[in-house]
C-alpha cells in the first residue's frame, strides 16, 4: 500500500493564453499519514493541464482547506533540480485562497539584516519560509509536490481549485465562521485549556490570583544561588571555577541566567495585517488602549479585560510574580522596557542604532565617514540611564547576522549595493587579489572594525556591565576568523539554537577556540492544536512540551561552558502572524488570554530547582525525550514516491 494516501476525484482542466487553471466541482484531499517521516503527494504538471514552462506566471494560486497549521512544502521538479518551499497556513479548518509567489522558487532570499527578515515571507492567509533550498528558472516543471514532515495526527489538505496567474489575486479568507473569536483564539476547533467565554476566563483568572506563589529555587536578591560565595563587584560579572563557568551576581553569588525573550503583557495583530482579512475576525480589539495605539492587540484587550483600568501596572506586577513562582529569573531580549525598568529582575539589552541600515545583509559601513562617531554617539546615549544599573547583566550587539556563511555573497552585494565608500573599500582590497578566500577575508575585516568599535565605545561609557555578543544563528560555528574577533571583543559569546538539546559539539569547538563562557538566546518547542505553527522544533502536544524544555536545559547546563538560556518567547505569537514577517508561532509560556500553559511551566519549575547541581556536576539531567520532536531543517528526500 502506498504510504502517500489521496483521495482522487474527477476534475476537468481548463487551459488559456492568460491563465492555467484547475476547478473541480468535488475538492480532492491529500492525507499526510502520521506514521511516517515524510508523507505527501506529487502531481505530474501534465495530469493538472498545465504547461511545463512557467516563465510568464508569477503566482500558484489554491484554493485550500488545511485541518492543521502544521506547515508543508510545496515544491516543483524542474530540468535543474528540485526547488520546494514551506508554507504555514492561517486558515486552519476554512476554505482560503493562498496566492503563492513563484519568484521565491526563482531568486535568492531578500537581503536582509537576519535570519528571521531573511526567509519569512508574510501573506494575509499564511506566511512562507524560504529554507535552504535552490533557485532557478521554473522551465521543464514535471510535477508538482505538496509534502509535510512528520505530520501530527493524519492532517489533511483539500484543494478545490489551483491555477498559475501572471497577477496577484490576492488572498482572502474564503470561511462562512471567523477565524479568530473575541478573546484572540483559534474560532474553528477545540482544545484544553480554551476559554468559552469571559467568565470562564476570568474564573481561570482568579484561580491564579488565589493560588500564584513564589518557589523555593534558592535564589538570592538578583537570581543567584543562596549556597555560594566569590567577589561581589556590584554588577554581574563572569568567572571561570574549577573548569566551569558562571555568572556572578552583583553580591558574588554564582547565577545561572534562566530567561525568556519577549517578556511582556500581551501580544496581538497590528492594523496593517488586518486591513485585507475580511470575514477572518470576530471582532478586533480597540485600536487605541491606553498608551497603546493602532496594535489590535487581543493580549492587551485581555489584559484590559482582566485588570480594569490599571491593567498596565497590575499586568506588570503578574509578570514578576511569574518569575518568581516559576524560577524565571533574567528578562532576556525584546522585552517590554517598562518591565526592565521596574528593576525587579535581572535584564538583557540590545543595542541598536549602529549604522547597521547603512550596511548590507545587517554589516555595517564601517568605512562611511562619521561611523566611528556616529557609532559613539548611540552607544553613549543608550548605555546612559542604565550604565549604574545593577539589574543590567549585558549588552547584546546583534542578532543572528544574516550574512554569516554568505561571505561571497555579501561581497558580491556590496560591490552592487553598497555605497561609493563601500564599493571603494572593497575593491581596493580586492585589487591585491580578487579571491574567495579574500572575498571572506574582507568580510571578517569589516566585522573585526565594526565590533571593536563597538566594544571601545563599550568600554568608555558603560564599563560596569558586560558585552555578550550578537546571538549568532544556525547550526554551524561561525569561521574562526570571525570566533577570534568573538574572544577579542566578547566577554560572553551568544548563540541561538533551535534544537532537541544544544549542540555538545558546537559548544566545544567555540570553548576550545575562544574560551568564553555561552549563553543561548532562544530556543523553543511547539505543537498545533490551536491553529498556530508549530514553532521551529515541533512536539506533539503540549505535554510533550515541557518534556522537551527539560531535556533541552538540563542536558545544556552540563556544559561548563554554558552560563545561561532564554526561552522563545514569554507569549504566544498571533494566529494570524506577527506583522514585521507573518511567524504565528505556539511557542508561548502564556497563551494569547493571559493563561500559562500549564505543562510547560511546571517543567521549567522543576528544572530550575534542579540547574544549580546540573551545572556543578552534582546532578544527573533527565534522560527522557519528547515524542517525536523534529526540527525545522529540510525533509528527508522523499522524491521517489
Amino acid at each position: 500500500m502506498n504510504k502517500y494516501l489521496l483521495i482522487p476525484v474527477l476534475c476537468v482542466f481548463l487551459y488559456s493564453p492568460s491563465i492555467a487553471q484547475m476547478n473541480s466541482k468535488v475538492p480532492f484531499k491529500i492525507i499526510f499519514n502520521s506514521k511516517y517521516e515524510v508523507a505527501g503527494k506529487k502531481f505530474a504538471v501534465k495530469d493538472l493541464g498545465f504547461p511545463d514552462k512557467w516563465d510568464r506566471y508569477n503566482f500558484l494560486v489554491l484554493e485550500l482547506r488545511p485541518s492543521s497549521p502544521q506547515r508543508f512544502q510545496i515544491g516543483f521538479n524542474t530540468n535543474w533540480g528540485y526547488d520546494e518551499l514551506r508554507i504555514m497556513p492561517y486558515a486552519v479548518g476554512a476554505w482560503a485562497r493562498l496566492a503563492v509567489p513563484l519568484r521565491l522558487y526563482r531568486e535568492k532570499p531578500r537581503p536582509s539584516h537576519d535570519l528571521a527578515s531573511l526567509n519569512n515571507i508574510p501573506g494575509n492567509m499564511g506566511w512562507f519560509n524560504l529554507g535552504d533550498a535552490e533557485r532557478g528558472p521554473l522551465n521543464g516543471v514535471d510535477s508538482i509536490s505538496f509534502r509535510m514532515y512528520a505530520p501530527i495526527g493524519n492532517p489533511t489538505i483539500e484543494i478545490r481549485a489551483i491555477s498559475l496567474t501572471e497577477e496577484d489575486p490576492g488572498d482572502v479568507y474564503l470561511g462562512t465562521k471567523p477565524l479568530i473569536d473575541k478573546l484572540g483564539q483559534w474560532n474553528l476547533g477545540d482544545y484544553q485549556g480554551k476559554a468559552h467565554s469571559l467568565t470562564e476566563l476570568k474564573s481561570a483568572w482568579a484561580k491564579e490570583d488565589k493560588t500564584i506563589k513564589p518557589g523555593n529555587f534558592n535564589y538570592s536578591k538578583y537570581g543567584g544561588y543562596l549556597n555560594t560565595q566569590v567577589k561581589a563587584t556590584g554588577y554581574f560579572r563572569t568567572q571561570k571555577i574549577d573548569g566551569k563557568w558562571w555568572f556572578v551576581d552583583p553580591e558574588g553569588h554564582l547565577f545561572l541566567s534562566v530567561g525568556a525573550d519577549c517578556i511582556s503583557a500581551g501580544s496581538g495583530t497590528q492594523t496593517k495585517m488586518v486591513d485585507n482579512r475580511k470575514g477572518v475576525y470576530e471582532e478586533l480589539p480597540p485600536k487605541e488602549i491606553g498608551s497603546r495605539k493602532d496594535n489590535n492587540s487581543y493580549g492587551i484587550w485581555n489584559q484590559l479585560r482582566r485588570y480594569g483600568d490599571n491593567w498596565s501596572e497590575k499586568s506588570k506586577e503578574m509578570v514578576i510574580k511569574r518569575m518568581d513562582a516559576w524560577g524565571v529569573n533574567t528578562i532576556a531580549n525584546w522585552s517590554d522596557i517598562d518591565i526592565i525598568r521596574m528593576n525587579q529582575k535581572p535584564f538583557m539589552l540590545q543595542l541598536r542604532n549602529l549604522e547597521t541600515n547603512m550596511g548590507v545583509m545587517g554589516l555595517p559601513n564601517v568605512y562611511a565617514p562619521g561611523f566611528a562617531e556616529n557609532v559613539e554617539k548611540s552607544v553613549r546615549e543608550q548605555v546612559e540611564s542604565f550604565k549604574e544599573n545593577p539589574w543590567l547583566i549585558g549588552w547584546f550587539t546583534g542578532n543572528e547576522p544574516a550574512w554569516i556563511g554568505q561571505e561571497i555573497r555579501l561581497s558580491n552585494l556590496v560591490q552592487e549595493k553598497g555605497d561609493e565608500y563601500f564599493k571603494k573599500a572593497i575593491n581596493d582590497y580586492l585589487a591585491q587579489g580578487d579571491t574567495p578566500k579574500r572575498r571572506e577575508q574582507f568580510a571578517y575585516q569589516t566585522l573585526r572594525i565594526f565590533l571593536v568599535t563597538v566594544d571601545k565605545a563599550l568600554k568608555k561609557y558603560d564599563p560596569k556591565h558586560l558585552h555578550i555578543g550578537s546571538r549568532f544563528g544556525g547550526d554551524k560555528a561561525p569561521a574562526d576568523e570571525i570566533l577570534d574577533i568573538c574572544k577579542d571583543v566578547y566577554d560572553v559569546y551568544s548563540f541561538n539554537s533551535y534544537s532537541l538539546t544544544p549542540k555538545k559539539e558546537y559548544m566545544d569547538y567555540i570553548m576550545n577556540r575562544i574560551d568564553l563562557p555561552m549563553i543561548i538566546g532562544e530556543f523553543h518547542f511547539g505543537t498545533v492544536d490551536r491553529g498556530m505553527a508549530q514553532s521551529l522544533w515541533q512536539v506533539d502536544d503540549q505535554k510533550e512540551r515541557g518534556v522537551a524544555y527539560r531535556y533541552y536545559a538540563e542536558n545544556g547546563y552540563t556544559h561548563p561552558a554554558l552560563i545561561g538560556t532564554a526561552y522563545f518567547q514569554w507569549g504566544d505569537q498571533p494566529n494570524t502572524g506577527r506583522s514585521s514577517d507573518g511567524e504565528n508561532y505556539n511557542c508561548g509560556i502564556v497563551d494569547v488570554t493571559d493563561q500559562p500553559y500549564t505543562d510547560q511551566v511546571e517543567a521549567m519549575i522543576e528544572t530550575a530547582k534542579r540547574l544549580y547541581k546540573i551545572h556543578a556536576g552534582e546532578l544527573e539531567p533527565v534522560t527522557k525525550t519528547p515524542k517525536r520532536a523534529k526540527g525545522y531543517g529540510a525533509v528527508p528526500d522523499g522524491l521517489n514516491w
